[in-house]
């Protein structure tokens, strides 16, 4: 009986003990609120956590979420170490000098596959995979021939190519107009342009009639891929006598004298105006298309204007004339 007794008397001593102990640690922690702990104190309460079910009812110090951070910065500096100790893994490096001599077989020699450029390698004294030439392969430098190529053929022959293009208006009520024109290369001229909701091919084709009438001196016509550009309009334009010429895929700048004037009528036109419907739209477009041939100036033509606009040579006042309804101006000199 004492033996019971003494054992609950050393129990309750332990608890009236933990008791005070922690109600020195409340006071502790409110005088320090971020106590400083050692790495050794870390390594206890992770074991501690590992070892002992309820280990979160005796922690004060800090909070259970700490413990677990610190356990898994320990997971991550146990890996990072070993890691180092192995043998690094993963790709093997592929030096400058060999990545350079990838690039330039790739330049001088546009028709060779990797296979060709990886016995060429071998026979250098490179141990290279043919996995690892075709994956450089493809981030080679573009060669700018071709792109200059076009250009060329653009600049010798403008006077015989014109360039087709669509262009979407968003309407008051939210609908679509979709805005087709023809454009040659040699003046910037607008040969054709008209409005329509519901673009189709007999559509366009029926524009490509108006804008190249028998005696049309245009030869080439560019346009790009789109989906309105089928079959029945390719075999139309070269019943015109012209020669249909397809940019190639996610190329605009092929095609970039419609770019450009798609860009120059957005930004003098459209982004000040909201279309109320296709009349509408035709009508803004009409004097748009005045202001540009007859006003407005073209640093593709020397600062001159498609049809020619002439230098006054008169000494008098500047008076201004306004274009699209005061959106834009033309200044002349009085007599």
């Amino acid at each position: 009986m004492r033996l019971i007794l003494r054992c609950f008397q050393s129990r309750k001593s332990l608890l009236l003990e933990n008791l005070a102990l922690r109600q020195q640690l409340i006071v502790l922690k409110r005088k320090h609120p971020r106590p400083c702990l050692a790495p050794a104190d870390k390594c206890f309460w992770i074991l501690a956590r590992r070892f002992w079910s309820g280990w979160r009812q005796s922690l004060l110090l800090v909070s259970p979420e700490t413990v677990v951070r610190w356990h898994r910065a320990g997971f991550a500096l146990y890996w990072r170490v070993i890691s180092k100790v192995r043998r690094p893994l993963g790709r093997k490096y592929v030096p400058k000098e060999v990545r350079d001599l990838i690039f330039r077989m790739v330049t001088e020699n546009p028709t060779w596959g990797a296979p060709r450029i990886h016995g060429e390698l071998l026979m250098l004294g490179f141990d290279v995979s043919e996995r690892t030439i075709s994956r450089w392969m493809k981030r080679a430098p573009r060669d700018p021939e071709p792109g200059k190529r076009w250009l060329t053929f653009l600049k010798d022959h403008r006077e015989a190519i014109a360039a087709m293009d669509f262009f979407t208006v968003p309407m008051i009520t939210f609908g679509i107009l979709y805005c087709f024109f023809v454009i040659g290369h040699d003046r910037r001229r607008i040969l054709h342009f008209n409005v329509t909701r519901h673009p189709t091919s007999p559509w366009v084709i029926q524009q490509l009639r108006e804008a190249f009438p028998y005696n049309s001196v245009s030869r080439f016509l560019i346009f790009d891929r789109d989906s309105k550009f089928d079959r029945e309009v390719r075999i139309a334009v070269r019943s015109m006598s012209l020669t249909p010429v397809r940019t190639s895929f996610e190329s605009p700048w092929q095609n970039g004298v419609a770019e450009r004037w798609i860009e120059s009528c957005r930004r003098d036109l459209l982004d000040h105006i909201i279309a109320v419907n296709d009349r509408h739209l035709q009508r803004l477009l009409r004097e748009y298309v005045r202001y540009y041939h007859e006003d407005r100036t073209h640093l593709g033509l020397n600062k001159g204007t498609p049809l020619g606009r002439l230098r006054s040579a008169r000494s008098g006042p500047v008076r201004a004339y306004p274009r699209l309804g005061g959106l834009h101006h033309r200044y002349e000199r009085a007599a």
